[in-house]
């Protein structure tokens, strides 16, 4: 029988610091322990949450359920032509898979550096950075379905994969836990610069000719600089969505605000900075008790001392009250909140 612990402190768990207790806790190294844990009945049928690194949720009270966390390590590649395979467990910390794909000439995550996390909430929050998504270099995933006990895999077709969001978000919320990413990378770099900081950083630098290994030192400078380090201060990176708009509201908006930050995108829509939205409702750096938000990003909220969930919670609230009122935009959590 699969080993649980009964109520078990999650501070440790989760970047924001924040003490709340699981009923209910099992770490899983293996995808076979999955079949092993579901096999008893009883945990099908009660409230779980599937814990990676801890760096994407914030606890509002104690967790009346099982949480199941993945530890399941491993990288493994195969070269098919210009292609590069990449496999790696769901435990594995994501920056270490950017560093070890990095360090072998391939190419396609360079621009993902140092984002916090696992490589099995990668698909589920289709994470992004600096001009690449992980829709970008997604082959499949393996995941385990709960309720029909099997393995499936699931192609990028499958994931239904948009800006913060895939079908693990929306249909398959608590059926299906992923156990294994493989990502289709390239031994033939194409190099993006296309977020401006990355330009400049690389320029202020006098490097002209950049290769991968530049872009993911540069990346990971520019992210020390504006985000305060989970080790030392208690956060869960960008805390809202950047929202997107349509072309006409966009329209409406730049009138009343000109210098509003924005990025034009494909499909006649235009996505809005929160960060901006934020400094400019006045809340860069404003603290409140012991939460706050950073000094140097104003889409971060962080846990400046010994801050309550649902104090961060009522906090995040408050700077989407503000963003409403000023911008007539609402701002979205991209934190999943419990």
């Amino acid at each position: 029988m699969h080993s649980i612990a009964e109520q078990v402190s999650l501070k440790n768990l989760n970047t924001f610091r924040v003490e709340a207790r699981a009923r209910w806790f099992t770490d899983i190294y293996k995808e076979e322990e999955l079949k092993e844990l579901f096999a008893e009945g009883r945990w099908r049928n009660i409230d779980r949450f599937i814990m990676g690194g801890g760096s994407n949720v914030l606890f509002t009270r104690d967790f009346n359920g099982l949480i199941i966390k993945m530890r399941i390590p491993g990288i493994t590649y195969h070269i098919e032509g210009d292609s590069v395979y990449v496999t790696a467990g769901a435990g594995v910390v994501w920056n270490d898979l950017v560093h070890y794909c990095v360090e072998r000439g391939f190419a396609g995550i360079e621009n993902l550096s140092l984002i916090p996390g696992t490589v099995g909430a990668s698909p589920v929050q289709n994470i992004g950075a600096y001009g690449v998504e992980l829709k970008d270099v997604y082959h499949s995933c393996r995941a385990y379905h709960i309720e029909r006990g099997e393995i499936l895999t699931f192609s990028a077709a499958d994931c239904k994969f948009d800006y913060r969001d895939s079908i693990f978000k929306r249909e398959l919320k608590n059926q299906v836990i992923i156990s294994s990413v493989t990502l289709r990378l390239s031994l033939v770099p194409q190099i993006n610069i296309s977020y401006g900081a990355i330009r400049q950083e690389l320029e202020a630098r006098g490097i002209t000719q950049p290769d991968i290994q530049d872009i993911s030192r540069v990346v990971s400078s520019i992210r020390v600089e504006k985000l305060p380090d989970p080790s030392t201060i208690g956060n869960a990176g960008s805390f809202f969505k950047n929202p997107v708009i349509s072309e006409q509201q966009f329209v409406q908006l730049k009138s009343a605000f000109p210098d509003i930050v924005h990025y034009c995108l494909p499909n006649s829509t235009v996505k809005l900075a929160a960060g901006w939205m934020i400094e400019k409702s006045g809340w860069k750096g404003k603290q409140i008790k012991e939460t706050a938000t950073w000094k140097n990003q104003a889409l971060v909220i962080v846990n400046a001392g010994n801050a309550s969930g649902s104090e961060i919670y009522h906090f995040s609230e408050a700077i989407i009250n503000d963003v409403k009122e000023k911008f007539n935009i609402t701002l979205e959590r991209e934190v999943n909140v419990l």
